[in-house]
């Protein structure tokens, strides 16, 4: 099967209208589908929300908000380059974390290990595949009784909650992305969610060069109209587009018993559909190598190491 981007053709007539709307109005950045796409999140997640052009955007501006240059930052191996990059951009010691076998995120029982050693100013969580990690209800406690930092990688999980709670509401920050393989795409974007408004304000400047009295040292960070818009269409389908994803994923339960298997309460996303056998018609692996060893760390990470090689992705796209 090749990929699919999981747009709904239906919406067509719209994204021509609102590509219109933008033309006719000349203003093709910082506008009015910023703003309702903004809005739209806000609404679906219950969370502050804050469009960029990219996660790394948004992941840059709430790290230099909380000033974690020349601190320590706990990340997950099992995670896509970009948590660990970002990180060391914004001027971090980057210091890994093993996984579960069973869910493919961070073990917060190795987390409390490495936190205990390197006393973090940060941790990051990734959430996997579409669902959340087990672990995020012990990580977010220890984080706020410890005074820590918790950033939530929210790049897979469009969609997710765990007994009505959504990604970005157990942390401090929250960073969703919107490229061309993510549930909902714009191409190219990214989104912060935080219920911290100070955050909020002080991103809208670090995404825009800090204007206009430039006390905030930001860049270029800002979503197109054209982007925002396609956005904001596609926030209005994620129910449709999870409900159907749901009802594969209930089918493709019957043939693979060896699978992730989700706790009592949650709803994923699934941006993934991970087994643990080998199949014939795989997407691949979500990730096949760790970022403790793309970076040369010396530490051993087990769970890990395992699970690079031992899961496999079930295609599975929006397809209404």
């Amino acid at each position: 099967m090749n990929f699919s981007i999981g747009f709904d053709k239906r919406d067509l007539p719209k994204i021509h209208e609102a590509f219109d709307k933008i033309v006719a109005s000349n203003k093709w950045t910082e506008s009015y589908f910023t703003e309702l796409f903004e809005n739209k999140w806000a609404e679906l997640n219950r969370l502050d929300s804050l469009a960029f052009s990219s996660w790394s955007g948004a992941a840059l501006a709430a790290m230099e908000f909380y000033n974690l240059k020349g601190k320590t930052v706990l990340c997950p191996s099992n995670t896509f380059m970009a948590t660990p990059l970002v990180s060391l951009q914004a001027g971090t010691e980057v210091q890994f974390v093993d996984c579960n076998k069973t869910d493919l995120c961070m073990s917060f029982d190795d987390m409390k290990q490495k936190a205990e050693r390197y006393k973090p100013a940060a941790i990051w969580v990734v959430h996997i595949g579409g669902h959340l990690a087990f672990d995020i209800e012990k990580i977010a406690e220890y984080c706020k009784t410890n005074n820590i930092i918790l950033l939530e990688d929210c790049a897979h999980s469009h969609g997710a909650s765990w007994n009505g709670k959504n990604p970005g509401e157990w942390g401090n920050a929250g960073f969703y992305s919107f490229y061309a393989t993510k549930t909902i795409t714009t191409g190219e974007g990214g989104m912060l969610v935080t219920k911290h408004k100070d955050l909020i304000e002080y991103a809208k400047k670090f995404r825009n060069y800090g204007k206009f009295d430039y006390k905030v040292h930001g860049l270029n960070y800002r979503i197109t109209e054209f982007a925002a818009a396609i956005g904001a269409i596609q926030t209005e389908r994620l129910k449709d587009i999870i409900d159907f994803k749901n009802d594969y994923a209930a089918k493709l339960d019957t043939q693979f018993s060896n699978r992730v298997k989700l706790p009592k309460g949650m709803i994923s996303g699934y941006y993934k559909y991970i087994v643990f056998d080998p199949i014939e018609k795989s997407t691949g692996k979500v990730y096949d190598e760790q970022c403790h060893r793309i970076l040369n760390h010396n530490v051993e990470l087990p769970n890990s190491d395992w699970v690079s090689g031992n899961h496999w992705c079930v295609p599975i796209y929006y397809n209404p």
